[in-house]
């Protein structure tokens, strides 16, 4: 299935996005509006398994978009019961943009203390070794997912019950992961030890309980937001009561620095911050450490945007929109033929000519990784008549690969590890760029003092080349890790 835009493939993707539900009725029916709020952390498929007492397990796996197959009358009644988890995807393991159904999850297991679903967002690290381990003692993979090693592995476990196998299972695992689970009457939800990627506790009524890769879906279905799953923790909620676990080694945190930058929605709420007005701070940090005389501040819609507001505010520049987007661009409505994919980013985005003509256009946004997709947006300024234009970019330069569950380029394609940030201007043609510093990125995000680098407090490894989890898989495939300074 192709990618929802064939020109976004400039854009670094988030990898998935977890809902889980116990404890009130047709609870499928809120994870199908779950899912619909975490669209935006994966696109390609998605999937969701529920539990009846009467009926047992039932699932249902579908290509495309949640708004298009899980709010059918039809198929939410074959997913009937109190307890149910679901799983939004864009593929970073397995066949990446071309997946098989069976690649889509949640993953159900039958053990013999009775069944078990699991939906995880992240990337295992050290998965092709636990996969050719777990092959070689018997176990027949159904899938190219790398999530799919935590079934086999609690499946050989010999613990007596399934949040026990879970525990048995993720000690072996390496990486980032935020896991949903369910078994006929629990819903679990478990971090990784370092707290990569995020999953909040909500709470429904008296009784139910929602699992959730974001708070702000928590709010489309009514649900108080109770607390972050502390990283390194397992939760076991079953008859509206939580039970709190440690099943791994106490670390530190080191939360991706990048779903505050871009991957989570702005309306959510991540390490007690609202993440609009850390990007509305980066806009302020941008602006103190880039100003430059323009007439009009503008973003790359939509990511851009909150970053541009504080830039605006901070310079004192007026704000504009000049960049229009179309909402309704979803998968191209025609073959994407070579005609159509020269019209490059103009049909997702126009430029306001009206209000770009003659003026020195400051344009902020979020990244730039290839580069292509800036260099149409400058052309398309500069054809509605811009008299200058200078890129401010709302993150540092994107110069590594993330092996923590974001679908991003090979190395050698990212622009930022191929080119000075000079040499990038020349490639963009461009008066000026500029992109955030780390630490202007850390103060923005709530650390006064900038980057600990001696303890960073993020994972900022698609910046820093500093990975918290070595990743062993790539690391055999031949990935050179950056050299001791």
């Amino acid at each position: 299935m192709p990618p929802a835009h064939p020109f976004d493939d400039d854009k670094l993707r988030e990898e998935c996005g977890v809902f889980g539900v116990v404890g009130v009725q047709d609870a499928a029916n809120f994870v199908a509006l779950g899912l619909h709020a975490l669209q935006h952390r994966g696109q390609e498929a998605g999937g969701i398994v529920s539990h009846d007492p009467e009926q047992g397990f039932n699932s249902a796996r579908r290509f495309g978009y949640v708004r298009d197959n899980f709010t059918k009358q039809s198929l939410m009644e074959t997913l009937p019961g109190p307890l149910a988890i679901g799983h939004v995807r864009y593929s970073t393991a397995g066949s990446k943009g071309n997946t098989a159904i069976r690649d889509v999850q949640p993953f159900f297991g039958e053990f013999s203390m009775g069944g078990a679903a699991i939906a995880h967002n992240g990337n295992i690290t050290n998965a092709n070794a636990l996969r050719r381990e777990l092959i070689e003692r018997g176990s027949i993979f159904q899938s190219s997912s790398d999530s799919e090693c935590i079934i086999h592995l609690m499946a050989r476990s010999l613990q007596q019950n399934v949040p026990e196998r879970m525990k048995d299972a993720l000690r072996r695992v390496e990486g980032a992961f935020s896991v949903v689970a369910m078994t006929r009457t629990k819903l679990i939800g478990v971090r990784d030890p370092l707290g990569v990627r995020p999953l909040v506790i909500g709470r429904i009524g008296d009784d139910g309980y929602a699992l959730s890769s974001e708070t702000c879906a928590l709010d489309i279905i009514g649900a108080e937001f109770v607390r972050e799953v502390e990283p390194g923790e397992m939760v076991v909620i079953e008859h509206g009561h939580l039970k709190s676990h440690r099943p791994f080694e106490a670390a530190k945190s080191r939360f991706c620095v990048f779903e505050q930058v871009y991957f989570s929605r702005p309306d959510s709420i991540l390490g007690g911050r609202s993440v609009y007005e850390t990007r509305r701070q980066i806009g302020v940090e941008l602006a103190r450490e880039a100003a430059v005389d323009a007439d009009l501040v503008c973003p790359v819609p939509d990511s851009g945007t909150p970053a541009a507001i504080g830039f605006s505010h901070e310079s004192g520049i007026p704000y504009g929109m000049g960049i229009i987007r179309n909402q309704y661009m979803g998968r191209t409505f025609i073959e994407p033929t070579e005609q159509i994919r020269n019209m490059g980013v103009r049909l997702k985005l126009n430029v306001n000519r009206a209000l770009i003509k003659g003026k020195r256009v400051i344009l902020v946004d979020d990244s730039v990784v290839r580069g292509t997709t800036s260099r149409k947006i400058k052309d398309m300024l500069l054809d509605a008549g811009a008299a200058e234009v200078h890129f401010r970019i709302a993150s540092p330069p994107t110069a590594w690969p993330c092996f923590y569950g974001v679908d991003t380029p090979d190395r050698e394609k990212l622009l930022a590890a191929r080119m000075s940030e000079e040499e990038m201007c020349d490639y963009l043609g461009v008066d000026s760029l500029k992109f955030i510093s780390l630490d202007g990125l850390y103060r923005a995000a709530g650390e006064a003092e900038g980057r600990n680098n001696s303890c960073p407090q993020f994972c900022d490894a698609c910046f820093s080349g500093e990975y918290p989890v070595r990743p062993r898989d790539m690391i055999e495939k031949g990935f050179e890790l950056k050299a001791a300074e």
